[in-house]
């Protein structure tokens, strides 16, 4: 069986750290930004890591 390819839209998404977590960028911060409160803006801008939930999966479409 052949090797599984690269999900390249979810590799650009996601980048790995050096313990080998997974590092994500929040949704939900252009659009609509003006109604948004400064401090909800504030808090999109930080990365966060995948939650455990996902991070099986995500993990086998990135290698």
């Amino acid at each position: 069986m052949p090797k599984m390819k690269t999900k390249r839209a979810l590799a650009k998404r996601v980048k790995v750290t050096g313990s080998g977590k997974l590092k994500r960028h929040s949704a939900y911060t252009s659009h609509l930004a003006p109604r948004k409160t400064t401090k909800q803006k504030r808090h999109l801008r930080k990365a966060s890591l995948v939650h455990n939930s996902d991070y099986k999966r995500v993990k086998t479409l990135i290698q």
